[in-house]
């Protein structure tokens, strides 16, 4: 069953179009995976469905619901989390900080949140950093801890916001080997758990590993789709990344 269909979405920056009709559909429980050569407009997409880009032309929704002309901090109430390509913490708020905001199920200040945070249950906590793998001492600042640290919290925090849709922009960018071999874990655990995963990659090797289904972009448009194996084999694939 589908959990999220885009249906004919463009958009143009001045000439350049960066997405020029673009349709796919991601499967409920699956890991879908984006790839594409840089400029394809991978991350543009994805800025489109969490409308910190609004679209031209095109259709969103989620389940039955439209999101399509929704404003962005709808598109998180509606049930999307996501990361971004650079990691986004807060550099002075501790490992719990950036959980308590997460789990915060009112609409508050930031500073209400973290003292309130003891209405938390730090079990909750203690239950995604173990998921991710992330042992440290709750009280840890983000500015502490280590690249790859820095990862896995802000993969924490995308994983604890209520969401249906989980959106990750090039998660295992920048990490080594031992940490790329622990993120794909992380993400065949929740898709264990019946997690819906879309993700944007460059590492082949991992995306063919890890994903259910693969898009390919090229100059805004899905040039191919399908299960990784054939998308890996398709002549399209292969003139895009290598040239033909």
């Amino acid at each position: 069953m589908s959990l999220l269909e885009i249906r004919g979405i463009s958009k143009n920056f001045g000439g350049v179009k960066a997405l020029d009709n673009c349709q796919l559909t991601v499967e409920q429980g699956e890991i879908t995976a984006i790839i594409g050569p840089n400029g394809s407009g991978k991350t543009t997409l994805f800025n489109v469905i969490s409308k910190l880009i609004k679209p031209d032309t095109g259709k969103i929704t989620l389940g039955k619901r439209d999101l399509t002309k929704l404003e962005d901090y709808k598109i998180a109430k509606a049930g999307v989390s996501r990361t971004f390509q650079e990691v986004r913490l807060f550099k002075n708020l501790t490992i719990q900080d950036h959980l308590g905001i997460t789990f915060s199920k009112k609409d508050e200040s930031m500073l209400w949140s973290i003292l309130n945070q003891k209405r938390n249950s730090i079990d909750k906590i203690k239950k995604v950093l173990e998921l991710v793998g992330l042992n440290k001492p709750l009280e840890t600042y983000a500015n502490d801890l280590s690249y790859g640290q820095r990862k896995l919290l802000d993969l924490a925090v995308a994983i604890a916001k209520p969401h249906y849709l989980l959106m990750l922009d090039e998660p295992v960018a920048g990490v080594n080997p031992k940490l790329r071999v622990k993120i794909k874990e992380i993400l065949r655990n929740l898709k264990g758990q019946g997690e819906t995963v879309i993700l944007i990659e460059h590492d082949m090797n991992f995306v063919m590993d890890i994903a259910d289904y693969v898009f390919v972009l090229d100059a805004g448009k899905v040039i191919a789709h399908g299960k990784p194996k054939e998308v890996q084999n398709d002549k399209k694939v292969l003139e895009a990344y290598l040239g033909g």
